[in-house]
């Protein structure tokens, strides 16, 4: 049940992302609904579900608008493996912890698309990427987070609790 939960979150995320979204930009910048996304599966269900669904949500990312096949991919499910980490430090009421790392992957995942695409290929102005794309991405990734990760909690916890009744029913 977690897979089809987790690739309905993932199918929606990318779809909000690349057309509602889009249409509500802030200097040309849209909340990164795939990091949450990635980040709350790798929290809440553990490092191999992050992993799993953040290589098959950057892949599609990289299908439909990469340059290069396998750079999303890399990236979502180096944040989805590092989110599970920390699932057995995240408390049923905690908020702080999931916005943190949400933040957290958004500035990360930012820092390594700038090393991969441009500091490599020789573009050294950091500055100007950092304060103009990965700031305003994280700053509005994280108000969106605050909205959009409880409903995926919500709906993860209705599963857990649904399979522990069912479990408790059979023995």
């Amino acid at each position: 049940m977690y897979v089809l939960v987790t690739f309905l979150f993932m199918f929606i995320s990318f779809l909000l992302q690349s057309t509602l979204l889009s249409q509500f930009t802030i200097g040309d910048i849209t909340p990164n609904l795939l990091i949450i996304t990635v980040a709350a599966t790798g929290l809440l269900l553990g490092r191999r579900f992050g992993m799993i669904s953040g290589f098959i949500g950057g892949l599609v990312v990289d299908i439909f608008f990469g340059k290069v096949i396998g750079l999303y991919a890399l990236l979502y499910m180096l944040i989805g493996y590092l989110n599970g980490l920390f699932r057995k430090t995240l408390f049923p009421g905690d908020f702080k912890l999931p916005i943190a790392l949400i933040a957290g992957s958004d500035l990360a995942f930012g820092h390594g698309f700038y090393l991969l695409m441009f500091f490599f290929r020789g573009d050294f102005n950091y500055v100007y990427y950092l304060t103009k794309i990965i700031l305003p991405e994280v700053i509005y990734t994280t108000i969106i987070a605050i909205f959009y990760f409880p409903v995926i909690r919500f709906v993860i916890d209705r599963i857990k609790k649904h399979e522990e009744k069912a479990e408790q029913n059979i023995v």
